[in-house]
């Protein structure tokens, strides 16, 4: 049976081979310049084949069209002049060769879907031709995919028929970009549908006659049908259309989004099918391919020690980097092996012991992250300097050190594995999400029947030796490793509202997770509420999320386990079921804009639907007064309290208040986000005094009266100690010896408004009972120092603007905020300091401001 499902892969080699346009999209035509007619670009790298496909392919086209509107005019004498009426002709020429590839790829679906309506109807009688789970095996999600082409086509004839200026088309294609996890499901089930339709035909030969009559074939009846540049213009049409549409045309946002979404879902595809695998032939002369490597940190003899870790098609394999002379080639030497039929995941019994987890206290990583960041400064005012490339390249020593340290002492999710034979292994990830790839790819490798292989000195030299040239991960992922001109990341807040979800098959309970990368790992960063007993998880929650040179946002979907009997004896947590998981590239040029950003991610059949914007550092950095003076937020703090009659504004007293009631003992307090829209209902909620606060507050969400709580500081049109006193704060930091600083830093407080030092010494007190929660809530003092020191020091937009006459806002970034951290750290592990102490002259109840 091969001639029925290849005539489906021309599109499967689109999915698998379709070719990423960088940003700005600006590809070769082909048709540019004599360096593009022998398929090279200037820089000797390939290039796509121009794609000509007049609409005369398609008779229904030219039976329909004049043929002066329609006429195929070569592109060059389009692109001449570069007027708007010429672009716009080009765009309708890229729309009518896309037109007509779309028409005879339905064709081919058609002919493709004839057969299976009657072998569907004979399935049910008492000589079927094939069963029904046969018949729907091979032609999965045809139908479907047929279905999507046609509505496109449909919706898009119309409007080259009646072609002007104010025709739109980007809605069309963002809607079958929106539609692509249909081809996902198609891909998946393709191998499937393959060896099931042989099957079929070697076993009956009236499918065989079938399946030989329905052999189509492309416009030019050959080979090139199923060749990969015969189908590369599917989306390559986009890039064109973007190439001819202006930016302020209401078609370019939308074909931006329709080029992410699809970009997106294939590196998801091609990460599956990576073409760079590489097979090493073993002695008895079978294949051993490489499936996956990359760095992971393992746990020997109670350290930590940072590893190769290369998966085989039937084994995995622990190395380590070999030091060698100046000159030599790097080697990797061997640790362990296990071959995947010995391999198991099975927990360890209670009475096995558990090597004990080095983990440093969480003050040590965040210190570490800030010398790397002034680190960073360093070497970028170096390079600006004339002949500073020798220090330049120790800083680079210096700080390629520091990561690596980093990275080995900041991951602590457990990844445990077993020999059958007794001996097991433990690495440290931190992410759930590697966790779950490395899981996942050896357990799929198990499917298969695999036999367990034991390899002699020689075999496992040669093996190991074979690793150099097959690995695909060759530098850890530290910034020193990085060339200049790659992109730093991105330095600010993402806006994330998480939509909803589909795709699952039965109801469950459902919540996601968001991590971005920062200094070369990835690290959560906020959760969605569980959504009870569904298929169709609608949360519609808003995050915002700091990120520190951040590339990629991932997205995990959880099943929510309430078994307290399945415990994680590596860690005593409950482990809840990854349902899927999918990550996005963060493209500057997308995500810097003040409008959202719509995007889907594709994760094992699951599609969840999810919007960002960005907003940078420099503009994070700002306070703005509130322009109502009846309100809280954005609001002086002597009015606030003075108009309450109190020394501490309600809306600090009543959040601590919660916070200390239900969410002391949360994982991650203040550390969290919690949801945007809860937090701006709390926000209009205080500013307004709404009567039934004190029950919204009880029914709200922990992590948004945290949020609510942090905002209002971050809010206030000054910071709480006071722009006059904050470069005398950073002086009296810096201060080595203790008791010159320790009466300077009383000095400071005392030299606060009385509703200022009262505000901080009540949240003072409140940050160190959080504090010594730290065993559950895992916020220690310098987490909380990290979270609320630039809150409460950061000056207003005034202050800085004077600033950024000396310096960057990245520099006032990485070097402030390390002191605005320690200023609220020597506070917090200061002895307790009483209002009467600082203020001897002043009654404590006082209701006067």
């Amino acid at each position: 049976m091969s001639n029925l499902l290849p005539s489906f892969s021309p599109f499967l080699l689109l999915l698998l081979y379709l070719p990423s346009c960088p940003p700005d999209f600006n590809y070769t035509d082909g048709c540019e310049g004599e360096a593009a007619e022998d398929g090279k670009s200037h820089d000797g790298s390939e290039t796509l084949p121009y794609i000509d496909e007049s609409p005369t392919m398609s008779p229904q086209l030219c039976a329909s069209q004049e043929p002066d509107r329609l006429s195929p005019t070569p592109a060059v004498s389009l692109l001449a002049g570069g007027d708007f009426e010429k672009g716009l002709e080009m765009k309708k020429l890229v729309l009518s060769g896309f037109l007509a590839s779309e028409e005879i790829y339905i064709n081919q679906l058609d002919a493709l879907l004839l057969p299976m309506k009657p072998l569907k109807a004979t399935a049910t009688t008492s000589q079927p031709v094939l069963t029904m789970q046969q018949v729907e095996t091979i032609f999965y999600k045809i139908q479907d995919i047929f279905e999507i082409h046609k509505e496109f086509y449909d919706a898009l004839l119309p409007s080259i028929q009646q072609w002007d200026e104010k025709v739109t088309v980007g809605h069309l294609f963002s809607k079958l970009a929106s539609q692509l996890g249909v081809y996902k499901a198609f891909v998946d089930n393709y191998k499937i549908a393959l060896e099931t339709a042989e099957k079929c035909s070697q076993a009956n030969s009236q499918f065989q006659t079938i399946s030989e009559n329905l052999k189509v074939k492309g416009p030019k009846d050959s080979k090139d049908c199923t060749s990969i540049s015969s189908m590369e213009g599917k989306f390559i049409c986009v890039c064109d259309l973007l190439k001819h549409t202006p930016k302020d045309h209401p078609d370019f946002p939308l074909l931006q989004d329709a080029l992410r979404i699809s970009q997106n879902f294939l590196s998801s595809i091609n990460e599956e099918i990576d073409p760079r695998r590489t097979a090493v032939t073993t002695p008895k002369g079978e294949a051993r391919q490489l499936v996956k490597d990359g760095f992971l940190v393992e746990v020997s003899e109670s350290s930590r020690k940072l590893r190769h870790v290369f998966l085989f098609t039937d084994l995995l394999l622990c190395a380590k980097m070999k030091k060698t002379a100046v000159g030599r080639h790097q080697q990797y030497e061997c640790k362990w092996y296990i071959p995947l039929a010995d391999l198991t995941f099975q927990t360890l019994d209670e009475t096995d012991s558990c090597p004990s987890i080095q983990v440093l206290p969480e003050y040590e990583i965040e210190e570490m992250k800030m010398k790397i960041s002034v680190l960073k400064n360093e070497i970028q005012k170096e390079k600006k300097a004339p002949k500073g490339q020798s220090r330049v390249d120790r800083l680079r020593k210096k700080m390629n050190e520091q990561e690596s340290w980093l990275l080995l002492h900041s991951p602590t999710i457990p990844f445990r594995i077993h020999n059958k034979h007794g001996k097991s292994f433990l690495f440290l990830l931190s992410s759930d999400y590697e966790r779950s790839e490395w899981r996942e790819s050896i357990q799929k490798l198990q499917k298969k029947d695999l036999q367990a292989c034991v390899l002699s000195s020689v075999e496992l030299q040669l093996l190991t030796s074979s690793c150099f040239k097959l690995r695909t991960v060759h530098n850890i992922p530290v910034t020193s490793n990085k060339d200049d001109d790659e992109t730093p990341g991105l330095y600010g807040f993402l806006h994330v509202i998480v939509h909803s979800a589909q795709g699952f098959k039965e109801s469950a309970n459902l919540y996601c997770t968001l991590e971005v990368d920062s200094f070369g790992y990835f690290v959560s960063k906020a959760k969605t509420r569980v959504f009870r007993d569904t298929m169709e998880p609608q949360w519609n929650e808003e995050f915002e999320i700091e990120l520190e040179g951040s590339q990629y946002l991932r997205i995990l979907c959880y099943e929510k386990c309430y078994d307290k009997s399945m415990l994680n004896k590596d860690d005593n947590e409950i482990v809840d079921k990854i349902m899927g998981k999918g990550q996005v590239q963060l493209d500057p040029q997308t995500v810097q804009s003040k409008n959202w950003h719509m995007d889907v991610i594709e994760m094992n059949g699951i599609k969840v639907e999810f919007s960002m914007k960005f907003t940078s550092r420099d503009l994070s950095l700002k306070r703005t007064p509130s322009k109502k003076q009846s309100g809280v937020f954005g609001v002086k703090i002597n009015v606030v309290t003075k108009r309450e009659r109190s020394k501490v504004p309600f809306i600090v007293r009543q959040c601590i208040e919660e916070v200390e009631k239900r969410g002391i003992d949360e994982v991650g307090i203040y550390r969290i986000s919690g949801v945007a829209t809860d937090i701006q209902t709390l926000k209009s909620a205080f500013d307004t005094n709404t009567k039934d606060m004190l029950v919204m507050l009880s029914d709200m969400d922990i992590n948004a009266i945290a949020g609510t709580f942090k905002l209002y500081f971050r809010e206030l049109p000054e910071p709480l100690l006071t722009d006059r006193l904050y470069p005398a704060f950073m002086e009296g930091i810096a201060l080595s010896d203790p008791a010159a600083k320790e009466n300077c830093m009383k000095h400071l407080l005392r030299s606060l408004p009385d509703p200022n030092l009262m505000t901080f010494l009540t949240l003072l007190e409140h940050l160190k009972r959080v504090a010594e929660k730290e065993p559950v809530n895992k916020m220690s003092l310098h987490n909380l120092a990290t979270v609320f020191g630039p809150t409460l020091l950061r000056p207003s937009e005034s202050e800085i603007t004077k600033a950024q006459h000396i310096m960057s806002a990245s520099d006032i970034w990485s070097h402030d905020v390390m002191a605005q951290v320690q200023v609220l750290l020597y506070y917090l592990q200061h002895s307790p300091i009483t209002f009467d102490e600082l203020k001897r002259n002043t009654l404590y109840f006082s209701t006067d401001v």
